[in-house]
């Protein structure tokens, strides 16, 4: 998790995770916007919008226009990432085996298996469709997850 204040200007945030995030969640904390989303599945022209159902958008630059790196990720002149002397937090997430897994897969309109390659089973499962408009989805634990219909939010 990265705390930032926004500057108006492009620019790269600095982060410690270590490795380039694969997916990236940023909500402002002082002004009312929506959560932008940046994923690597979707790449840096596109972005997913957390609370609402709508399809990836194109950025155009605005918003991301380059990938992050293992020290830092770009936010562009975007408000919903950067407007001037607004704050921001931005949830960082990694791959890392046995622990977490971000990535895609195509859906094929019937029951399907996803394997993550974690061998005790997952604790927390987010899903959004990209090419259409759709809601995200959340399975964790806490409501279950066995099989067929589990509970999600």
């Amino acid at each position: 998790m990265v705390c930032y204040t926004g500057t108006g200007v492009a620019r790269t945030v600095p982060h410690s995770l270590g490795v380039a995030p694969e997916l990236i969640i940023v909500k402002s904390r002082s002004i009312d916007n929506t959560w932008t989303v940046w994923s690597a599945p979707t790449g840096n022209s596109k972005f997913l919008t957390l609370n609402l159902p709508d399809a990836q958008g194109n950025s155009g630059g605005t918003v991301w226009g380059t990938g992050p790196s293992s020290t830092g990720f770009y936010v562009g002149v975007d408000g919903t990432l950067n407007a001037s002397t607004a704050t921001y937090v931005a949830y960082l997430f990694a791959s890392l085996p046995g622990i977490s897994k971000v990535g895609f897969y195509t859906g094929n309109g019937s029951t399907q298996t996803i394997n993550c390659g974690f061998t005790t089973g997952a604790r927390f499962i987010l899903i959004k469709r990209t090419d259409s408009t759709g809601d995200w989805y959340v399975w964790d634990t806490a409501r279950g997850i066995v099989s067929a219909n589990d509970p999600h939010l």
